[in-house]
């Protein structure tokens, strides 16, 4: 992953951790293995940097760590041997990664049960697909290495349905969208990703489902699962989601975007039955909804 520097004199390392999602002890051991590179070269954590410079980072490194069991609430909506779905709250981080090996679903998911499965690795237990750490609602994760065979097949030929609701900041004009607009990672800004040419494919669908006084209810279908999809398309169409943290220029509450995965359906990967389940909106998304009825 490539990064150009927009600012002189800094440290690197302290440049890097302001603008990555990694730690700056994370950021020194990749330094120092080669894993981070500045203009073609390995360079020390204390190198000041220039504009302009280029900032290569290799995302394979891994740090080996014991992914530690951890006690927590699990709002599990369905479970049988093969797979479980979970309604994850905002706010929960996925899976471990830049510094965060104890506060996981990951984590939870192991304290819960060992029957998961492990085809993404150690850190990566159980987990087929992901949602970003502030977005609400219901995914899937995987006992069995079959299950988990079958989905990861289904979800990269669009075989289960995901609906989201989102709120967001404007009035919408259209009552429905199609936004094709390919999407790859900001050269700039290591955690946001960005419309550009040069992206990979994405496909959103839209319909609105109630318009307020600055604001839109939608409903978000994906045809494509890119990272931070929706975010991006509906920050790039000039409608960001309420309270995103990283894509609209607003103060933002802990609780985050107001994004939820409010249904998904899929053809169960050993029975072959059709499920389908149903989330209702976290209490701060429908407070605030309920609110803007008021008004």
């Amino acid at each position: 992953m490539n990064l150009i520097v927009d600012k002189d004199d800094i440290r690197i390392d302290k440049y890097l951790s302001d603008n990555l999602d990694y730690s700056r002890e994370l950021i020194t051991k990749m330094l120092k293995d080669g894993y981070i590179k500045v203009n073609q070269k390995i360079v020390k954590p204390s190198y000041k940097t220039k504009i302009n410079d280029e900032v290569l980072i290799d995302e394979s490194y891994q740090i080996k760590e014991d992914i530690n069991p951890v006690e927590m609430h699990l709002n599990i909506v369905y479970e049988d041997d093969d797979l479980m779905v979970i309604d994850k709250p905002s706010g929960l981080v996925v899976h471990p990664g830049n510094g965060n090996y104890n506060n996981t679903l990951v984590n939870g998911l192991l304290y819960y049960t060992l029957n998961l499965s492990d085809l993404g690795g150690n850190e990566r237990v159980g987990i087929v697909h992901r949602l970003d750490k502030d977005t609400s609602g219901l995914m899937l994760v995987c006992k069995s290495n079959k299950a988990h065979e079958i989905l990861a097949e289904d979800f990269k030929y669009k075989r289960v349905y995901r609906e989201y609701y989102a709120l967001l900041i404007g009035n919408f004009p259209a009552n429905t969208a199609y936004i094709d607009a390919p999407i790859g990672r900001s050269k700039t800004n290591f955690n946001k990703m960005e419309v550009r040419s040069d992206g990979k494919k994405a496909i959103t669908n839209l319909k609105v489902l109630k318009r307020y006084k600055g604001y839109t209810l939608v409903s978000l279908v994906l045809e494509t699962g890119r990272t931070h999809q929706i975010r991006v398309h509906m920050a790039h169409l000039g409608y960001p989601i309420y309270n995103d943290p990283v894509y609209q220029n607003k103060k933002t509450t802990e609780f985050g975007q107001f994004l939820h995965s409010k249904v998904i359906r899929f053809t169960h990967p050993i029975t072959k039955k059709v499920l389908e389940f149903e989330s209702p909106l976290p209490k701060e998304f429908q407070d605030f909804l309920d609110k803007l009825d008021q008004n």
